[in-house]
């Protein structure tokens, strides 16, 4: 638990200048993690880290990432969805040259760049565009994650998804949403939103409902692969899969829904 609480504390004290400063630094950042996050999704598959597939799925993956710049840069390639149909070809014509890279193999790095790489490239189009939502998601599946942990602990009685992670529970699940809330409206109350707090109410509720899920996919896929953690980079808490499971997901629902 000591381990587990000052890696956290590393990991905010680094995490949050980075986001605060923005530009060109989260970029990279956000790159960096993403890649290791495909690595890691490569590997409970038993792709190599360091193989031909991973360099292509990891380029492909970047191309997602950092679509905004690259349009900025070179705005006829990136409206031209023959760069990332080119990815497609060249990942499934690796299955004939390559004769450990099988179609299965295939179908986890499309999950890993589609998932990764819309998941990421929303963390740095929201921080662009609303930073006061970023934090606020951010907020949100931190306090739905410890209230979760902590009234399932005390209360928790009825599974949530046995066959997908036994220890989550539908008491854990709703003291999540009930203690975001909580601290969603203390934070709104010290910066307030530009739309009405009822209407913000209802993001909340989504949101912490989202977290969840994302944190259930991802317990899905390592229950699927037989392995406990996606990696072991962060002590005491695993991969960076395993800590922004239910980020990439919040922020593919923010990116679909519209908010940004």
């Amino acid at each position: 638990m000591v381990q587990r609480s000052l890696t956290a504390i590393i990991a905010l004290l680094f995490f949050v200048p980075i986001i605060w400063i923005g530009s060109w630094v989260l970029e990279l950042f956000i790159i960096l993690l993403a890649i290791t996050a495909l690595i890691e999704i490569h590997q409970m598959k038993g792709i190599q880290p360091i193989s031909i597939p991973t360099l292509v799925a990891s380029i492909a993956l970047v191309y997602i990432i950092l679509y905004n710049r690259i349009h900025e840069l070179l705005p006829n390639l990136a409206q031209n969805g023959s760069v990332f149909a080119f990815f497609v070809i060249l990942i499934l014509c690796l299955t004939i040259v390559l004769k450990d890279y099988t179609i299965e193999d295939v179908g986890v790095s499309f999950m890993g760049i589609m998932y990764t790489g819309i998941g990421f490239h929303s963390f740095i189009l929201t921080r662009e565009t609303n930073l006061h939502l970023l934090i606020l998601s951010l907020i949100i599946i931190w306090s739905t994650d410890t209230g979760a942990y902590l009234v399932g602990r005390k209360m928790g009685k009825h599974k949530l998804a046995p066959s997908i992670s036994p220890n989550k529970t539908v008491e854990g699940s709703i003291g999540g949403i009930v203690i975001a809330l909580l601290v969603s409206i203390i934070y709104l109350l010290f910066f307030p939103s530009v739309y009405p707090l009822i209407m913000v109410i209802p993001l909340i509720i989504l949101l912490s409902i989202s977290g969840q899920i994302g944190d259930l996919i991802e317990s899905a896929i390592k229950r699927h692969f037989g392995t406990k953690d996606s990696g072991n980079i962060l002590p005491g808490h695993g991969g960076i899969f395993d800590r922004f499971d239910s980020l990439l997901f919040v922020l593919s629902v923010i990116f679909i829904i519209g908010l940004v």
